[in-house]
């Protein structure tokens, strides 16, 4: 049965992504990013400078809100988990060294989407009962396209996508990486769901807290380990940048045979979009939280993510593995976690194995933190009442106890059907809301140049946006 199963996601992703998706994304990408004049390249030493804003704080000196900072790690959690790690030795297993450059690619074409898609997040933001921001595409497809039937329909997507489909991809990694100790994957599964009950029945505060010290951490160590891999083998990166560039266009025999540029484009932008989410609907969740003075702070904040992504932590996952001599292409015998293990252990022994171990646990972990929550924005919007809420976070931690029992190839193939359905939504929802994604960015440069911290008031631009409830409409 399972078997019917994974051919029929196979025969839907082939014809969703080779025929429609991959066309999609390239072309906002190029969209947004010529429209808004390179946004994300002529603004990189901004994006570094708002990301360390200080939070508002109100009589009392108690913070106000999510800061700028606490949003960018609820979306890194998200960002930087099992597929930074286990995605891309997947992308490159299958598709070849060229799927790296076609990631590298769409993080920076990508760029420009999540500029437009957190900006818009924040203009269409609203706060709940408990006085939090909430926001993402359901809202700005309502509130924004008049097209409610657009945000319900993705809302439900990506409350699955996120809450059961990715989070399942995570679980499932962690499981793999301990099949080395032979450990019962029922036994990983119980012990991810409790932990899972804990942290999502602590509310979006604890979430807040956990990813704000977890996410640089373990980022910052499974860098430096690569780091002193890389400055070990430092003679072969030239060569590894070559194999690249070569084998993304087809030109390079890697594993006895040509693996064709198709498969390496194929791989490398769903596999990158797992990764980065730019432009899938996911970060903008995330972005609508922060209690910011102008939408473009986080448009900008949100895009340096991408590029802390992919460029960083997904471009050393990428050498790593390629560093590694017993790496089969096309069809190999390791894939996913299990090859980024045998890679690491290769370079420095069997610690490597251990840390890596750890490693995905963290980024698994913080990850499904941070899927559940762009899970329970929607299941607000859809049904803005606490039992809705904690009917998804039971369901939401058995799909992380399945997923850790789960075959390997069916949750990947079920979580790249349920992304590439959000990603088309989405992408056109934000080409449709391009004329206020415009607007937003020529204000914030017009108070930029002027040396002012940029304030957003609906009175000063040049055309009417309605349903910005969050924004003052007086002019300062």
């Amino acid at each position: 049965m399972s078997d019917k199963i994974l051919d029929l996601l196979t025969v839907i992703n082939d014809f969703m992504w080779s025929y429609f998706i991959i066309g999609l994304v390239i072309i906002t990408g190029l969209y947004f990013t010529f429209s808004t004049k390179f946004v994300q390249f002529t603004f990189i030493k901004e994006m570094f400078r708002l990301i360390k804003e200080k939070p508002k704080v109100d009589k009392d000196g108690n913070q106000k809100g999510v800061s700028a900072f606490q949003a960018f790690t609820i979306s890194a959690a998200s960002r930087v988990g099992t597929g930074t790690i286990a995605g891309v030795a997947i992308a490159i297993a299958l598709g070849g060294p060229g799927s790296v450059f076609w990631m590298w690619v769409m993080a920076l074409f990508g760029g420009a989407s999540s500029f437009a898609e957190s900006a818009l997040a924040q203009v269409y933001k609203v706060k709940d009962r408990k006085g939090v921001f909430r926001g993402g595409p359901a809202y700005y497809m309502e509130k924004g396209l008049g097209q409610k039937w657009m945000g319900v329909v993705f809302a439900i997507v990506i409350s699955i996508t996120y809450g059961f489909a990715f989070n399942s991809v995570q679980t499932n990694t962690i499981a793999q990486s301990l099949h080395i100790y032979n450990i019962n994957s029922n036994i990983i599964g119980i012990i991810l769901s409790v932990l899972t009950v804990f942290v999502i029945f602590g509310g979006v505060k604890k979430i807040v807290k956990i990813t704000q010290w977890l996410v640089p951490v373990m980022a910052v160590a499974y860098l430096l380990i690569v780091i002193v891999i890389m400055i070990i083998n430092f003679e072969k990166i030239p060569g590894l940048i070559t194999t690249i560039v070569k084998s993304a266009f087809g030109l390079e025999q890697v594993g006895g045979g040509v693996i064709g540029m198709g498969t390496a484009v194929l791989l490398g932008v769903k596999r990158g979009m797992f990764t980065n989410e730019a432009g899938l609907g996911s970060t903008p969740n995330a972005a609508a939280t922060a209690d910011s003075t102008h939408p473009a702070k986080q448009g900008l904040i949100q895009t340096l993510g991408v590029y802390f992504d992919t460029c960083l932590v997904c471009t050393a996952t990428a050498f790593l593995i390629l560093l590694y001599p017993g790496i089969e292409y096309g069809d190999g015998t390791l894939k996913g976690i299990q090859l980024t293990q045998a890679a690491l252990t290769s370079q420095i022994g069997s610690v490597g194995s251990v840390f890596l171990i750890l490693a995905i646990f963290l980024f698994g972990y913080s990850s499904v933190i941070g899927n559940y929550y762009y899970g329970e924005t929607n299941i607000q919007y859809l049904i803005p009442k606490k039992w809705a809420v904690n009917v998804y976070r039971v369901f939401v931690c058995l799909f992380v106890y399945l997923g850790s029992i789960a075959d390997l190839n069916l949750v990947w193939g079920v979580a790249d059907v349920t992304m590439g359905v959000m990603a088309v939504l989405n992408l056109i929802a934000i080409i449709g809301l391009s004329g206020v994604v415009y607007v937003v960015l020529k204000d914030y440069i017009r108070q930029y140049k002027q040396g002012k911290d940029p304030q957003f008031y609906l009175d000063n631009l040049p055309i009417k946006i309605n349903n910005a409830e969050c924004w003052k409409d007086k002019s300062k």
